[in-house]
């Protein structure tokens, strides 16, 4: 490129990416393995969600590894990108998101099983934020193509021919990576072919305002009943028969 020119990015959308430590990635994979080999043991998430999914069944802080996993890891990843956008404001312009304005709190975590043919349509989430962390994926997911990956939507179809190519951004799952984004970013995963199976998490956190004054800890998991659930994008398809 001429040393005289850049190129800009318009109208940026925050992704916070992190990896877990080995040690509470292996807890997890644990858990999930105990979780899917006796379903029936934890709550059925399928019905409030727009996935189209084997499987999916709630988490909750009676499981250590899930209670360390939002205090440790998920509301401080919220907290992370909270400071890294709202910082960039005039102080005037922050609102109530300024530290002791608000309190992070954990809405629910649940477990997502996708095999061949699954998918999840364009969606969001209730809360202020969300996030998924994957698990475990199959080798043949790769960025070869689009199969199995996540992608977040922008505002405008992407069109490659007419070079519009700011309106979907694919990530590739690894067992390992964490994602937080705004509630509100609409996102979806493409269906794969082939054997094996796809492991995520997904959760919700709500940013609660409080009293300048108020000094209260943040509350790690604490269920919120009157938050939205997830919400599709999409018109009502049948469920897919798979690849062949």
């Amino acid at each position: 490129m001429d040393a005289n020119s850049e190129v800009l990015s318009l109208f940026p959308r925050y992704l916070l990416k992190q990896r877990l430590n080995e040690g509470l990635l292996a807890d997890l994979q644990q858990l999930a393995r105990a979780v899917l080999s006796d379903p029936g043991s934890t709550p059925d998430a399928s019905g409030k969600l727009a996935g189209q999914l084997a499987l999916q069944r709630e988490l909750g802080p009676q499981f250590p590894p899930i209670a360390q996993l939002c205090a440790e890891v998920i509301v401080p990843a919220c907290e992370q990108w909270i400071r890294h956008v709202i910082d960039q404001q005039p102080p005037q312009g922050r609102g109530p998101w300024v530290p002791g304005g608000y309190r992070l709190q954990m809405i629910d975590v649940w477990l997502n099983l996708q095999r061949a043919g699954d998918y999840n349509p364009i969606h969001t989430h209730g809360g202020s934020f969300s996030g998924v962390i994957f698990l475990q994926v199959p080798p043949q997911i790769t960025g070869e193509r689009f199969d199995g990956q996540l992608c977040f939507h922008g505002p405008e179809e992407w069109h490659i021919q007419s070079f519009r190519t700011g309106m979907a951004h694919y990530v590739l799952p690894v067992p390992g990576d964490l994602y937080v984004f705004p509630a509100w970013q609409p996102h979806s995963v493409a269906p794969f072919r082939g054997e094996g199976e796809r492991w995520s998490l997904a959760f919700n956190v709500v940013a609660v305002p409080q009293p300048r004054q108020s000094s209260a800890p943040q509350q790690p998991f604490q269920t919120q009943a009157n938050v939205a659930g997830n919400v599709s994008l999409s018109s009502h398809r049948p469920r897919p028969g798979g690849f062949s």
